[in-house]
């Protein structure tokens, strides 16, 4: 494998190394908050070179045993080595995609938003299945799904629910889904069994340290308490502890019912409001610089983005990239790298 350079690979080990240094000092404890942002920054760079090296091994092994395998005609030997080969093809997509992850925000943790659109039951119903798509994908990813606030359909299904996604390029790998999934199908709440069309919308917001500044003043934003919704019974949230926050200016709502008291819910609230803030400053300015240097390709965070259909057929279709696959199932049940993925190569230099 000779594609080292692309990764730039030997200045990230030449990185790691000075790292490695530095903690095998004595007194690296001494400052504990910078120890921890040397930890983290060692063990950002060995996702890299980790997985890096691991598929140049793999590969360099193949590349060695294939022509003797070859030529013994040990068809067996053969076929485990090309499903190998696979395998290490991936490991490298991967690895190119994460490449794709070098915006400011991209390494970071993100709340992942889903609200129901038109529709009543159908569409509330439809984002409850998204939300155990997302949730079944985080584990895939090896992430923390959290459920910040959450909002029960009158009948089925969820009116909106918040996650806090925490993993490896959370917000950088989440950030493709921002848009709205349209799902078509026979509806299993119609007696006349006839096919529905439902929507729902996913919002993406990275979370940002609390080392970084955003100054919201009192009269900027105005803040509502309504009673968290709960099981019922005696564990019925008798008071107003649930908190929306809205922002005058730009609009932009954010609600939390997750904890127990009503500051706790109003302090995760505003976490979720300077995030977005924050992120609507970096994009305003990425957005000016790609306007600078020619944006080759743009993309409405607005629009559809993806199509789910379960009847006549079974298809699912990026609209951005224009992926598709008939394992309508696998999808559902988390596997949406493809997905992800393609959209990141194409949109995410």
């Amino acid at each position: 494998m000779t594609c080292g350079g692309i990764f730039d690979l030997a200045s990230k080990e030449d990185e790691l190394k000075k790292l490695e240094n530095l903690m095998e000092d004595s007194q690296f404890w001494d400052d504990s908050a910078n120890a921890k942002k040397i930890i983290a920054k060692s063990n950002a760079l060995k996702k890299w070179i980790i997985p890096y090296r691991d598929a140049q091994s793999r590969y360099l092994n193949i590349k060695e045993l294939l022509p003797e395998a070859e030529k013994e005609n040990d068809n067996s030997l053969i076929e485990d080595l090309y499903q190998e080969l696979d395998t290490v093809e991936k490991l490298v997509v991967e690895l190119e995609v994460m490449r794709m992850l070098s915006g400011e925000l991209d390494p970071k943790d993100c709340f992942l938003t889903i609200n129901s659109g038109a529709g009543g039951t159908e569409s509330c119903d439809w984002a409850e299945m998204l939300s155990r798509m997302y949730q079944r994908w985080a584990v895939k990813k090896g992430w923390k799904a959290e459920i910040i606030d959450r909002v029960d359909g009158e009948v089925a299904g969820i009116k909106s629910i918040t996650f806090k996604l925490s993993g490896d390029f959370a917000y950088g790998y989440s950030k493709s889904e921002k848009g709205v999934h349209r799902l078509v199908r026979i509806s299993p709440f119609d007696s006349n069994a006839r096919r529905h069309t439902s929507f729902a919308s996913v919002d993406v917001t990275p979370i940002i340290d609390d080392e970084i500044s955003i100054e919201i003043k009192p009269e900027d934003i105005r803040i509502d308490t309504y009673r968290a919704s709960g099981a019922g019974g005696q564990h019925v949230n008798k008071t107003d502890s649930a908190v929306r926050v809205t922002h005058i200016s730009t609009n932009i709502v954010v609600s939390c019912q997750k904890e127990r008291s009503q500051m706790q819910n109003k302090e995760m609230c505003m976490k979720m409001l300077k995030s977005k803030l924050y992120e609507k400053e970096v994009t305003e300015r990425e957005n000016a610089l790609k306007k600078i240097g020619g944006e080759k390709k743009e993309i409405s965070w607005g629009s559809q983005i993806r199509n789910y259909v379960f009847h006549p057929y079974s298809l699912v279709k990026d609209a951005r990239t224009k992926v598709e696959t008939g394992n309508i199932q696998a999808v559902m049940d988390g596997e949406i790298d493809d997905f992800v993925n393609a959209y990141l190569r194409e949109f995410g230099a």
